[in-house]
């Protein structure tokens, strides 16, 4: 029996939608658990959307007179309401697990708060922080049993009900828990967000800070874990007095001149600073005291005031790597490139020297693979008590220019000796991507180049003389089939990551590799042990291929140098399938045991037996294309006929037709409905085509662009044929949509391609190609164009 149908007229009239987070990058994605070492975890920006179309129910009947806030029909608010399953968080010691509950979607009134849009940014001036955050709601720990169990539950407990929860940090330790606090009433500036540690034992909580003075700063990093007891926070000055006012009548003109002839290349940009009133703003809000505050409350001044946007604490616990922002500003990059200085201190608050003070970077080339002059990507060594390494260009940070070698990593002490110059620990062909350190033995170096889509593995020994780096891996990026897999991380007592270190019989230097295991049939996930001094593989794990979806997520084994023997290997895994929600399982070596430790209730029951099928078809000038087709239960071609079809799609850039045609998915999945993904329209008697692929191919000295809207439109007609073939949709009743460069992608369809769709959604799109000639995500060299000059 199909469910009850949407419109058989199959448009979409009107897109309500509740305006989403700023356009940055940062806004885009969820944000994760700092790479480094105990940061908070602040969650993402919420995006809350329906979108509601042309249909015959009385939910969206226009009313007169009345222009408020109207829900989407039943089947959707049915499913949009349902919170998402909890998130999960390992202790640094591997033997409590935190799962933190969330609501649906984040409430008006936090999407409606007025805010301050600077250098790139939103501030909610009422918290001192970033604005539109969603949150936790619920903190629950259990201990991690041995035999892969989980111990009884604590709920953190101390905050009201309605308190808002986030920026949530275990101590090295894993014996407390740091997170922050807001509430909807308390809207006095500065004052509407609270430091919060919970004992992981017990569950209790309480305010970090005895006074109310202290007032916390969370415009960028709010805190850093420095040792078990003792927390690196960010505070607002106590000297700061109102925020600044705007003139009626403006300082000056803006003027901008290119009398000296510095062009400079760059990509669009928005929300920048416009005046010297910004300016003033910016300062007033991002500006940071660093207190270090022990669990007892007792408080101590750490450097002077400044933007603060990283703090790293040594892995020793002696030294603090500090990043900050300064002036001049700009107008036309973000605060990410504004001066950034870098400087060494001690934890006792002692100045020790300046790493770096890198100037305004106004003019990094826009070609892929430009970088930023001087030092960059500072970080400590995770697996030695106070080292930095970092990284500099060779090349002027332009990639258009040619030389060897490009990138040169660097390496020395906290406090070199007189006289002592870093140790060069590696020169690069191509640009640095990554590294990944393993407790002294080696480092595994990524590079890569995107022109080429040429991505290289290399192992080290860092602490050998004379030292040669082998290569361990050379292969496409695009190639999925290749990929080889990412070693496994786990966290040091300190809190940093390093490569899990596997022993087998004592012998060798083993690693774990998981991998998602492309194949022409989908992807089936993998662990490998990887024998980095020969190379060597064995596969001990691969997911079930013909059900489920099992994917490796952390190892839980511990030991305080994450060394651990193959045969007491514990991990953390998840298992899907098509109609089956994702649990948590614990996997325990050797005889592979799993352990259930989660059982989470189908968020959708009126959408279980929804049909999934990953399909394959060929565009005309023979590229395989994947999609995946979602149809509504009980649906039957034959009984019910064509039905009304969503395609929602982002087009993808690549340099052969061979990687275009791989499979990146896996019909195994189990199907998630957010309020932001068109799945949602399954409840409304809708076919989905999902993410079928768009490939945009520029073979050899080709770009992407130069044969866009040709692929563009031959993508989209090969799979506007085949849902048609299949007799699941109507070719009149065919709609397009996607979100950013998929909206740019909807909009060409509509003007180019006009008579496969009877209409678009394009959702936060970016149209104005002249800023982006060579490609989707990276922009290329426009060469030395003359620039017109306006007086």
């Amino acid at each position: 029996m199909l469910l009850p149908r949407f419109d058989q007229r199959g448009c979409f009239s009107r897109a309500n939608f509740i305006a989403g987070p700023p356009s940055s990058a940062q806004s885009h994605r969820p944000l994760r658990f700092a790479p480094r070492r105990r940061h908070a975890r602040r969650i993402g920006l919420a995006t809350a959307e329906c979108a509601a179309g042309s249909f015959s129910g009385p939910a969206l009947e226009e009313d007169d007179g009345d222009y408020g806030y109207r829900l989407p029909p039943k089947e959707i608010q049915e499913i949009v309401d349902v919170p998402p399953n909890p998130s999960y968080y390992i202790s640094p010691r591997r033997d409590r697990i935190m799962f933190l509950k969330r609501r649906a979607m984040t409430p008006l009134s936090e999407l409606a708060k007025p805010g301050k849009i600077l250098a790139g940014i939103r501030i909610d001036p009422s918290s001192n922080t970033r604005s539109r955050m969603s949150f936790y709601t619920e903190i629950k720990i259990h201990l991690l049993m041995d035999d892969g169990t989980l111990g009884p539950e604590k709920v953190v407990n101390g905050y009201n009900d309605n308190a808002k929860i986030n920026f949530i940090g275990w101590s090295p330790d894993g014996q407390h828990v740091a997170f922050t606090v807001r509430y909807e009433d308390e809207v006095d500036s500065g004052s509407n967000l609270a430091l919060w540690i919970a004992d992981a034992e017990s569950g209790k909580a309480q305010p970090l800070f005895k006074s109310a003075d202290i007032m916390l700063n969370a415009v960028f990093e709010l805190y850093v874990w420095v040792n078990n007891s003792s927390l690196l926070v960010c505070t607002i000055p106590s000297s700061r007095g109102g925020p600044p006012t705007k003139p009626l009548v403006p300082l000056g003109p803006r003027i901008r001149s290119n009398e000296q002839r510095n062009i400079i290349q760059m990509r669009s940009t928005k929300e920048m600073l416009k005046d010297l009133h910004e300016e003033e703003s910016f300062d007033f809000y991002a500006t940071s005291q660093l207190v270090l505050v022990t669990l007892d409350g007792t408080v101590k001044m750490i450097a002077p005031p400044a933007i603060y946007i990283s703090l790293d604490p040594s892995p020793d616990e002696k030294y603090l790597l500090l990043t900050s922002v300064h002036r001049p500003y700009s107008s036309i990059v973000s605060y990410k490139r504004f001066p950034k200085k870098v400087e060494l201190w001690t934890i006792e608050g002692k100045f020790v020297r300046e790493v770096c003070d890198l100037p305004l970077a106004e003019d990094i080339p826009v070609a892929a693979n430009s970088v930023r002059k001087g030092k960059r990507l500072i970080r400590w060594r995770p697996d030695m008590p106070s080292t930095l390494y970092w990284v500099e260009t060779q090349d002027g940070g332009d990639a258009i220019v040619e030389v060897s070698p490009r990138d040169i990593i660097y390496m020395e002490h906290a406090e070199p000796l007189d006289g002592e110059k870093p140790l060069v620990l590696l020169k690069l062909d191509l640009r640095y991507r990554k590294s990944y350190w393993c407790y002294g033995l080696f480092v595994l170096v990524y590079e890569y180049w995107y022109k080429t889509r040429i991505t290289r593995t290399w192992a080290i020994s860092p602490d050998l003389k004379d030292h040669k780096p082998r290569l361990l891996f050379e292969r496409s990026s695009e190639d999925a089939y290749s990929n080889p897999g990412s070693p496994v991380m786990c966290r040091t007592p300190a809190g940093m990551l390093v490569i899990a270190r596997i022993k087998r019989d004592c012998e060798g230097s083993y690693i774990l590799l998981k991998g998602r295991g492309a194949t022409p049939k989908g992807s089936s996930p993998f662990l490998d042990l990887f024998n980095v001094n020969t190379g060597e593989k064995e596969r001990i794990w691969e997911s079930d291929k013909e059900k489920y979806y099992e994917s490796v997520l952390a190892v839980i084994s511990y030991h305080p140098k994450c060394e651990v023997q193959l045969d007491q290997l514990k991990l953390l895994v998840s298992k899907e399938s098509t109609r089956e929600i994702t649990q948590y399982y614990v996997k325990i070596w050797p005889n592979k045991k799993q352990v259930q430790i989660t059982n989470y209730p189908h968020p959708y029951p009126q959408l279980a037996l929804l049909q999934k099928e990953v399909i394959r078809y060929q565009r005309e000038d023979g590229v395989k294309l994947t999609a995946t087709l979602y149809l509504p239960p009980g649906y039957s071609p034959s009984e019910d006929g064509p039905l009304p079809c969503l395609i929602w799609s982002y087009p993808g850039e690549f340099k052969s037709k061979e990687a275009a045609g791989q499979v990146r998915r896996s019909p195994n999945k189990f199907a998630r409905i957010s309020n932001n993904f068109p799945l949602l329209w399954l409840a409304r008697g809708f076919a989905i085509l999902a993410d079928p692929t768009i490939p945009i191919i520029g073979e050899g000295n080709q770009e992407g662009n130069d044969r866009y809207i040709e692929q563009l439109a031959a993508s989209a007609e090969a799979a506007v044929n085949e849902v048609v073939r299949r007799g699941v949709a109507h070719p009149d009743k065919i709609a397009v949509g996607g979100h950013s460069y998929g909206a740019f992608m909807t909009a060409n369809l509509l003007a180019h391609a006009p008579h496969l769709f009877c209409c678009g959604i394009a959702r936060s799109g970016a149209y104005n190609r002249t800023l982006t000639p060579f490609g989707f995500q990276r922009q290329g060299h426009y060469g030395r164009l003359p620039i017109p000059i306006l007086r």
